[in-house]
């Protein structure tokens, strides 16, 4: 069995499916498991696959990932899209993200014969991409025809420096804001007949470049202030500038909301002529550390690898979020992460074999 794994995943491997193309493989595993009904929710070029069957009237387990890629670039020893194994490593575009994850849930899905409840699978060509037609209308769409998981098992890589040591349950936001300062424009020989903005917020920048907005908890990190653009002028030496534009990011906990980086904001430029524009690109969420899909996810990697893994919420952003604004108890677990997205991508035959015997072992204890 476990050397049908590694042969879909090289089978997959070699399918160019860069954002939001999926080289064919929605199709591939239309009808890859026997008895599953298909239900596709394609739109704006994006296909996606939702596979689902009823074993019994038990709770609905799901397993989603995506099987796009980013483009492969340079610095390439092998070809990207040309599976090559080397010893115990398989070189390609998407070893570790997350067509490793992909292919282990696959095979242990179609290589077991029983669920006790509904088993399901979700497959999107969106989540590189903006994500707007992937999973989330998925979901949507699942909503509507009342077929939302109890459970969640989104199969990224999450693995740190070995394999089985770490399970993500949780993830922070992401929250972008833009900020316009106003002064007014005038002659750099006459400053006081201007008002520079780069002199407004010299004195501002100390106390809120790389502040925490909140101190974390013992499953996050604290939600910090990170000025990734400041920008301002005409690219000249005699006029001083009548606007300075400021870009952010902050990965924010479960503690700090859109609403306190405004209060934020407020405090340190009150009195300022500015503007400021947040824009939500991902919700935080965590699953509880007792859930029943966490318990088993931990019971099952210490079965199969020896080892017990941390709950982990570090790391950016993934389909899972998605899962998370509808109240899903979801958890995230795949191959080591260490060269996703870098030239030379690559995983080893052991951790797939292990994932697809993990994921096996979730659904005959589940």
């Amino acid at each position: 069995m476990q050397a049908d794994v590694v042969d879909l995943f090289l089978e997959i491997l070699s399918k160019q499916s860069i954002t939001p193309d999926d080289g064919g493989l929605i199709d591939f595993f239309e009808n890859y498991l026997d008895g599953f009904e298909a239900i596709r929710v394609d739109k704006n070029g994006v296909k996606n696959l939702f596979l689902t069957k009823e074993f019994g009237k038990g709770e609905h387990l799901c397993f989603a990932g995506h099987i796009d890629v980013v483009p492969p670039g340079d610095g390439w020893k092998t070809p990207p899209f040309t599976p090559t194994i080397k010893e115990d490593k398989i070189f390609a575009r998407g070893a570790q993200d997350m067509k490793s994850g992909v292919a282990a849930f696959m095979q242990a899905i179609k290589d077991s014969s029983s669920f006790n409840g509904r088993l399901s699978v979700l497959l999107t060509s969106d989540e590189e991409g903006d994500a707007k037609y992937g999973t989330k209308i998925v979901l949507e769409e699942l909503k509507k025809k009342n077929l939302l998981p109890d459970f969640a098992i989104v199969a990224e890589p999450t693995c740190e420096k070995e394999f089985g040591d770490a399970i993500k349950i949780g993830r922070r936001g992401s929250i972008n804001g833009v900020l316009k300062l106003y002064g007014k424009q005038g002659h750099a020989a006459y400053p006081t007949k201007a008002i520079n903005p780069i002199d407004l917020i010299a004195p501002i920048l100390p106390k809120i470049a790389g502040v925490n907005l909140d101190n974390g908890d013992e499953f996050f990190e604290p939600s910090r202030f990170v000025i990734t653009d400041i920008r301002a002028g005409l690219e000249v030496t005699n006029v001083t500038p009548g606007v300075l534009k400021m870009m952010f990011n902050v990965r924010n906990s479960t503690k700090t909301t859109p609403k306190d980086i405004e209060e934020f904001i407020k405090r340190h430029f009150d009195g300022l002529d500015y503007e400021l524009e947040l824009k939500v690109s991902a919700k935080p969420f965590m699953t509880n550390p007792d859930s029943k899909i966490v318990k088993l996810m931990q019971d099952s990697i210490q079965k199969i690898c020896s080892i017990s893994p941390k709950l982990s919420t570090a790391g950016g952003t993934s389909d899972a979020r998605f899962f998370g604004e509808y109240g899903v108890d979801t958890v995230e677990f795949g191959v080591i992460n260490d060269t996703i997205h870098a030239p030379n991508e690559r995983t080893s035959i052991k951790e797939v074999k292990s994932l697809y015997e993990i994921f096996k072992n979730v659904i005959k204890e589940f």
